[in-house]
């Protein structure tokens, strides 16, 4: 009997001492915050990971996720500046700074947070979107845009304690009514692009023709200028060497026979008659009395 009772006194101890290490100890995971609260008011705010050990009864501990944290945003009508409407869908990463604010403003409620954080992105993208043309929207999309839309949003909700790491579009589209139209016109748009590219290239190749036929009909024409020089020099040396062949009676007499052979050789060979004075130069030839 004795030993059941202190049986039951130990199992009585064991659990108030458990209850007690469990009021006077808390646990700290990473990418967590505890606030510490005396008497429903902030006292301090912990995030080193680990045990810890806390006044009972006089102060309390409230745990804040202060990770990475994706929302999506729900897709938005947005106007650009020359009046086209646009359909933006967004997602956010955002992530709590100051646990105590976000505590003291939100009551450290994800769902109060991303209720801020909407109508923050909405307003950031509204007012990104409608200050450009849909041109100038759909030439940035990308990493300026997002850039600019983050940190706008990030201006408005600053002061709860939360911040937005990012906020994307991750998609960005045109109404039904007038997606085949923007379409057309950008297509029309890139053909007049390419259109120019191509009477630029043929204007260039055609430039590039012209003045190589001119560099061809220059040194065509050097050429045949050097070549008549060429011949007129061979020609001239020709008969200087045809003159000290001939430059004496003997030497004379037989080249103008030899002349008068070929010419006469010319003459026959078209099929012509030859009538000749028996004095001529010719009849000479025939007869042997040259």
């Amino acid at each position: 009997m004795k030993s059941l009772k202190k049986a039951i006194l130990s199992v009585v101890v064991l659990v108030f001492v458990l209850i007690a290490i469990g009021m006077t100890t808390y646990t700290v995971k990473p990418n967590e915050a505890a606030i510490i609260l005396k008497l429903g008011k902030i006292d301090s705010v912990v995030t080193e990971p680990g045990l810890h050990f806390i006044v009972p009864f006089i102060k309390s501990v409230d745990k804040v996720y202060i990770g990475t944290v994706r929302s999506d945003i729900p897709s938005s009508d947005v106007i650009t500046s020359d009046k086209k409407s646009m359909i933006a869908d967004n997602y956010v990463l955002w992530s709590v700074i100051d646990p105590a604010k976000y505590y003291q403003t939100l009551g450290a409620t994800a769902e109060r947070a991303e209720e801020r954080i909407e109508a923050a992105v909405y307003n950031a993208t509204k007012n990104t979107i409608s200050a450009r043309s849909q041109d100038e929207i759909i030439a940035a999309r990308g990493d300026m845009l997002t850039q600019l839309i983050t940190d706008a949003a990030n201006s408005d909700i600053f002061d709860y304690g939360i911040s937005i790491n990012l906020a994307e579009i991750k998609a960005l589209d045109l109404p039904d009514d007038n997606k085949n139209a923007v379409y057309e016109r950008m297509i029309s748009e890139r053909n007049n692009i390419a259109s120019s590219y191509s009477a630029k290239g043929n204007a260039e190749a055609q430039k590039i023709k012209n003045d190589t036929n001119k560099q061809v009909s220059i040194l065509i024409a050097n050429a045949e200028r050097e070549a008549a020089k060429i011949e007129a020099e061979g020609e001239a040396e020709y008969m200087r060497i045809l003159s000290d062949a001939y430059n004496d009676e003997g030497k004379a007499e037989l080249y103008n026979y030899m002349r008068g052979l070929s010419s006469m050789k010319a003459i026959a060979k078209e099929g012509n008659t030859i009538i000749l004075d028996k004095n001529s130069e010719y009849a000479r030839i025939l007869y042997g009395n040259p």
